[in-house]
């Protein structure tokens, strides 16, 4: 091969690897400009019918690319027609109805509560692989993850450690938000079990079988009374929202995030999560929403961490990598001679 040739191939990754960022920096802003554009449209629609709304449309969006792209035989669930249903219910019923629930019952507080615990996700991912598969974490690793939910108490109890006794209006919220953030890490873990489909398939076959349980879920709760059903003129109200939360966070970040880890790696594309509290607290602060110190610290506390696990976790790879290379260095002399 050529000097021109490495030198077309260098430029042509180059190109992927701005590709890949700019992928994950637009999927991690939108989930950041998620939570203050949801709250702004609950003041007229419930959240369980701004969810199903939401992705209803995803969900139609999906299938009609996964029909283009694939065809139909992408549509067949090949045996795994209940792990799909599991994995999508964790993530288009459970974190998608309790995030907003969770958001809308803490009020103007669950804007930077719900993105905080958002953020967490890698951290939380490595508390359920610990327990689920016997894992444990390195030292290092678990003082970040104890640092990172020290970062989320904060923001969330604002530095007053009696809320956790006694603030049932905002932990119970927040629980929620937590229980919702859990089953989209489930569902990403999930993904594992479909290696041999491609994310688009596996996207649009979940988010088909979650969305569907989230509405038998709505529906029965419109009919006990529980929600309200939106008239056409909060539609038109929340028609912007809707729009917003369709394209971006929904379709835009939900693949160009899956995207995006396929060119850098999962453990390059994690660092762009930090972008999300970063988003919304700018966004809030426009909107008017007064930020408070234990948010900043909060935060920060959080995003440390997560860029301190990240660089320990590629200083590791590193060190495991050039052990190999040494082995096999011994190796081929140990042969020769």
């Amino acid at each position: 091969m050529g000097r021109g040739d490495w030198e077309w191939r260098e430029k042509h990754l180059q190109k992927n690897v701005f590709f890949g960022a700019f992928l994950c920096f637009i999927a991690a802003a939108s989930w950041g400009a998620m939570f203050p554009v949801a709250h702004s449209a609950f003041k007229h629609i419930d959240p369980f019918y701004f969810t199903i709304i939401r992705y209803g449309a995803v969900t139609l969006l999906l299938v009609l690319i996964l029909f283009w792209k694939e065809g139909k035989d992408a549509f067949r669930f090949e045996g795994k027609g209940v792990r799909l249903w599991f994995f999508g219910t964790m993530a288009f019923a459970v974190y998608n109805l309790l995030i907003f629930w969770g958001e809308d019952l803490l009020g103007e507080q669950g804007i930077m509560v719900a993105s905080i615990m958002e953020s967490l996700m890698p951290m939380i991912s490595i508390v359920i692989v610990w327990l689920l598969f016997q894992k444990r974490p390195p030292l290092f690793t678990s003082i970040c993850v104890i640092l990172s939910f020290i970062g989320a108490a904060l923001v969330i109890t604002k530095g007053d450690v009696r809320t956790f006794f006694h603030g049932t209006e905002q932990i119970i919220p927040s629980f929620f938000i937590l229980i919702a953030v859990i089953g989209w890490v489930v569902y990403t873990l999930g993904s594992r079990e479909f290696k041999e489909w491609s994310p688009l398939r596996y996207s649009t076959l979940s988010c088909l079988l979650g969305t569907a349980t989230a509405l038998i879920i709505v529906i029965g709760a419109t009919r006990f009374g529980y929600v309200p059903v939106p008239t056409t003129d909060v539609l038109i109200q929340t028609g912007p929202h809707l729009l917003f939360m369709i394209v971006f966070p929904g379709l835009i970040a939900l693949l160009g995030w899956n995207v995006g880890v396929s060119i850098l790696s999962p453990i390059n594309a994690l660092l762009f999560i930090n972008f999300t509290p970063i988003t919304t607290l700018l966004i809030s602060t426009f909107q008017g929403y007064s930020v408070t110190a234990f948010d900043l610290v909060g935060t920060a506390l959080i995003i440390v961490a997560l860029i301190a696990n990240n660089i320990y976790v590629r200083l590791q790879m590193n060190t495991t990598s050039n052990r190999r290379i040494k082995a096999l260095k011994f190796r081929e002399r140990m042969s020769q001679s």
